[in-house]
């Protein structure tokens, strides 16, 4: 992982007719003093090799206005291919979403405008980074790391640790004991909307005997 690289490729564009420019950069990361607004499908962040990029957008089989953010596989022209997203249950109803870190070094998604903000998501990491800085990955992750640490495979969130129906290289399943977090799989509800639909793939734990036993659940 390489957190200080982060400018994967720029545009400028200037206008003949005005004295001012206007400059857009397309980076991998995210830092404190950084607001990224919703920006009609196109990723937001894209991950150093173009791999993947971060995003707001609607399923493309949705007739409705609702903005989701999520992670897609960015050299795939045509429909998205979506393999990760935040706000799954909780959309947001139009574009006025927002996606900064906070005071407390998390990343947060609200939406609304500037006089009323609705928190939508947050990574809500256990521990708080001095310098907080958000990365996508060139294997689809999305991690919260700290630029004060000389550690820089050690991440406070990742986005690989919450799957939502897609399972990705490098990507584990099942349980971490020692933070008592259980990965899992579940489809989305239709092609429309991506909450939790009627199947979850997971892990579990059969603690009398010790043992870890796969399932595919049929939600009921």
């Amino acid at each position: 992982m390489e957190l200080v690289s982060f400018t994967v490729t720029f545009l400028v564009v200037l206008s003949l007719f005005s004295p001012y420019r206007t400059t857009f950069v397309v980076v991998d990361t995210i830092r404190k003093s950084d607001i990224m607004r919703d920006n009609n499908n196109t990723a937001l962040l894209v991950s150093k090799e173009g791999m993947f990029g971060l995003g707001f957008f609607t399923p493309s089989a949705s007739s409705s206005k609702n903005r989701y953010l999520g992670i897609w596989y960015n050299n795939i022209t045509g429909n998205q291919t979506v393999v990760w997203v935040a706000n799954r249950c909780e959309p947001i109803k139009d574009s006025s979403g927002l996606l900064s870190i906070n005071n407390k070094g998390d990343l947060v998604l609200f939406s609304g405008q500037s006089n009323n903000r609705v928190l939508v998501w947050s990574s809500n990491s256990s521990k708080q980074a001095q310098e907080p800085l958000v990365q996508l990955l060139d294997n689809g992750n999305l991690v919260l790391g700290d630029e004060k640490d000389a550690n820089t495979t050690i991440f406070l969130w990742e986005s690989f640790d919450y799957p939502t129906d897609t399972m990705l290289p490098g990507m584990k399943l099942g349980w971490d004991l020692r933070r008592r977090l259980n990965r899992r799989l579940s489809s989305w509800k239709s092609s429309d909307d991506p909450c939790h639909g009627d199947f979850t793939y997971r892990i579990e734990l059969d603690e009398p005997n010790h043992t870890l036993l796969n399932f595919l659940q049929i939600m009921s």
